[in-house]
Order: C-alpha cells, then structure tokens, then sequence
C-alpha cells in the first residue's frame, strides 16, 4: 500500500543504527543517505528531503545524549523528532462542533474529490450526525449526476442545481435549507491551482462559504506537482487538512508528505492528514 515502502524503508534505516557497534561520523553520513534515498523514492520533493536531512545531521553531530541514552538511542531520536516536526506534531481530528459544520473539498481535476464526499458522509453518518451534500461543481460535464448517485449510495440529501452555473449562487440557493444538517460536506469544481479564473473561483466561494474546514484532496499519485498545488491552494483557501485519495494503487505517495509538509496545513490545524482508501476513511496520527 501507499507510504508501506517508505516505512519499511526507514525502519530498515534506524535499525542499522541499533545494530552498529559504535556511532561516528562516516555512520551519520550512511544514514543521511539511507533516508534520502527513502524518502526521495517514496517522491518526497527534493529540497524538503534535503532541509530534512541537513537538520537531522547537524542535531546528530552537535548534540550530546541526555543522561540514561546511549548515542545510537539519542540519534534514533532525532530523526523520530525530525520526522515529526515535517509533518506536524499535534494530531488533529475533523470534531463536529456547530450546526451545521461545513467541509469544503477542493483539489485538482480527477483528484477524487466527490468519490470522497460519499465517504465522508458514510463516515459522519455512522456516527449518528446529519448529513447532506452540496454540488457546486459547475463546470465538469454530469459532475450533478454523479454527486446525486454518490449521495444514494450514502444515503444522504443532495443539494444540486444542473441549471444554475454559478458556485456561489447554488450555495446562496440551498444555505437556509442546509441549515437543518448537521454536517454539510461541499464538493467544488476541480481545478488546476495556477489556473487564474479557478483561484477567483475558488477564493470568493470560500468567502461566501467559511467553511469549518477546508480539506485538500490530492491523488497519491500526483508526484513532485504536489508542492506548487499544495501552496497555492493554501493561499486561497487555507487548508486544513489534507485527503489522500486512490491509495489502494502502486503510487509511491510522497507527495502527499510534500503537500502535508509545505502548505502548513499540518501545524494550521494541528496536523491533520487523512488517507481516503477504497472503502473507508482512516485517520493517520503524525
């Protein structure tokens, strides 16, 4: 599965530490390049890799262990923390905590952003919560049709209008009606996130909106593109967290810890990051 290699790939990394006799500088080296190498597999971007790898090094050479830990311990340490710190260190989960709370998905074109609105409201739905669905993909052909048909399969209310081509005005249409839900999870056009129109696009209906959160859904297969997307989307709409789609593939899934890592989305909301699977929603700790 996704981000499985990766994992190993660094368990394998630490435990050479573990496993050597002593701790200099030529093994501090060889680890640098076992995580790089890990990390640059897995399509992590390439200057975070480097960031990363440099801190690591520069706390495992200067840094004397606490009492009661062996060097190899305080370095297995350091990397732990580092790895951490990428990503973000609080966890954070999606807590319903108003009526109705609003999540908007946005996210690139084909990145699963409305597959992921059914699984959302399966998830809140099991929980006992309220849910409705609102359509405001304007511009992809039969994207009405498709909501309508993930929301029967939830089993949830649909708010759609396949005559209105307006985002904002679907919204200002259904809101009051909406208000009797107690979660709204609110599908948006894909959108290549340098397309100038779309960024407008975008920003006004988060205006409108102010969603509770704002998730980014990125496709485990997105790569290096990951960076200038992630950012961008940030700065429009403030993300929130970030859905993971598609990763019952053979997608290495680095971008998704690139995307986690420059848009801030881990330490704006307490480092969220949720991995859509082919099924169900899980919730990975940082």
């Amino acid at each position: 599965m996704v981000l499985d290699k990766l994992s190993e790939s660094l368990k394998n990394t630490l435990s050479k530490i573990a496993k050597s006799l002593f701790v200099d500088e030529k093994l501090i080296n060889e680890l640098i390049k076992d995580i790089q190498k890990a990390l640059l597999h897995s399509d992590v971007n390439v200057k975070l890799v480097f960031d990363l790898t440099e801190k690591i090094k520069q706390r495992a050479m200067s840094e004397e262990s606490p009492k009661g830990l062996t060097k190899k311990e305080q370095i297995i340490n350091i990397v732990y923390d580092e790895l951490v710190n990428f990503l973000g260190k609080e966890q954070h989960k999606v807590e319903v905590s108003q009526k109705p709370f609003k999540i908007m998905l946005v996210g690139l074109f084909g990145s699963g952003k409305t597959t992921t609105t059914g699984k959302l409201a399966k998830f809140y739905t099991k929980r006992g919560y309220k849910v409705a669905l609102i359509g405001l993909d304007v511009h992809r052909p039969a994207a009405m049709d498709q909501i309508e048909q993930v929301g029967k399969n939830a089993n949830v209310k649909v708010f759609s209008d396949r005559k209105i081509k307006d985002a904002v005005e679907i919204w200002e249409k259904y809101k009051n009606e909406a208000g009797d839900y107690d979660v709204l999870i609110i599908d948006t056009s894909g959108r290549d996130a340098l397309s100038k129109d779309l960024i407008l696009e975008i920003e006004e209906v988060n205006r409108k909106i102010n969603p509770n959160e704002n998730l980014l859904v990125m496709s485990a297969d997105i790569g290096q593109a990951a960076q200038k997307q992630a950012e961008q989307f940030h700065k429009s709409c403030g993300i929130s967290g970030i859905i993971i789609s598609k990763m019952d593939g053979t997608a290495r899934g680095g971008g998704a810890l690139t995307a986690a890592a420059v848009s801030g989305a881990p330490k704006a909301a307490e480092g969220m990051l949720l991995l859509a699977r082919t099924a169900e929603l899980s919730f990975l700790k940082p």
